[in-house]
């Protein structure tokens, strides 16, 4: 299927793995020229040469930290009027008692998920509209949407980003400049990946006897974690020709376990 988005430009931040490099995989599948950021040089490069290869898209790693002016800037420097903005990042650390987060812990949270995101679409959302062309989406998290005490970190920032997003779309969009929110759950990433092999290391078990003890304590209906391609995908469609009439939507994405009539 053709998204109709062959030859646009696209940042993507938090693109070197997880589900932000199932983004540029499935955008490069559409011939979207790609700008990626991480602060992680090696991971990146790896990750831009391996996508490049695959799919002949023509990709430039940017080795940025989002959440700071100085890595912004670095990014639009490189590419300064993109058509497709695509933000993640790495998810804030997971938390047991709430009494333990510090104000420390909160700001390196908001910087990253919630005033970074917020600085980078207030620089190329005018661009946007003057050419009557957007697509914006955050890749968040669905603690976003229903909180849970050890998602605090992540949860509670991304709900306001999640807020800010929508009211902004209402705003744009009848410039054509669709804004959207992507709310994951468990899916199968490096960070993923890295806590649940520490944690079946601490308990003697393999990682995918952790996953499903996960599984099975949080009943996802789905009974396994989703793939971090799938995801790409998905949001690829949101950035798409057919998103057009897709206003202000916040997805949640996780196998069922936060399911609503509405």
């Amino acid at each position: 299927m053709d998204l109709g988005i062959n030859g646009r430009k696209a940042i993507v931040n938090g693109g070197s793995a997880g589900m932000g490099k199932g983004t540029v995989r499935a955008l490069a599948q559409e011939g979207v020229e790609l700008f990626v950021s991480a602060r992680g040089e090696e991971r990146l490069a790896a990750a831009c040469g391996e996508i490049s290869g695959e799919t002949g898209a023509q990709i430039t790693p940017i080795v940025a930290d989002h959440s700071t002016e100085e890595g912004r800037a670095r990014i639009l420097q490189a590419c300064p009027a993109p058509d497709i903005l695509v933000h993640t990042c790495s998810p804030p650390q997971v938390t047991g008692d709430f009494l333990d987060i510090d104000n420390a812990d909160w700001q390196e949270s908001l910087d990253i998920t919630l005033l970074g995101p917020v600085q980078f679409m207030k620089a190329i959302i005018p661009g946007m509209v003057e050419r009557r062309w957007g697509r914006i989406v955050n890749i968040g998290t669905a603690a976003a949407k229903y909180p849970t005490q050890i998602r605090i970190l992540s949860g509670a920032p991304r709900a306001a980003l999640t807020n800010y997003t929508v009211a902004v779309s209402k705003a744009v969009a009848r410039h054509n400049v669709m804004i959207n929110n992507i709310l994951p759950g468990m899916f199968h990433t490096a960070g993923i990946e890295d806590n649940f092999n520490a944690m079946a290391a601490d308990q003697g078990k393999s990682y995918d006897e952790v996953v499903q003890d996960f599984v099975k304590q949080f009943r996802i209906p789905a009974g396994k974690f989703g793939d971090a391609d799938d995801l790409g995908k998905l949001t690829a469609v949101f950035c798409s020709e057919f998103a057009n009439y897709l206003v202000g939507q916040s997805l949640a994405v996780d196998g069922g376990v936060t399911n609503s009539t509405f």
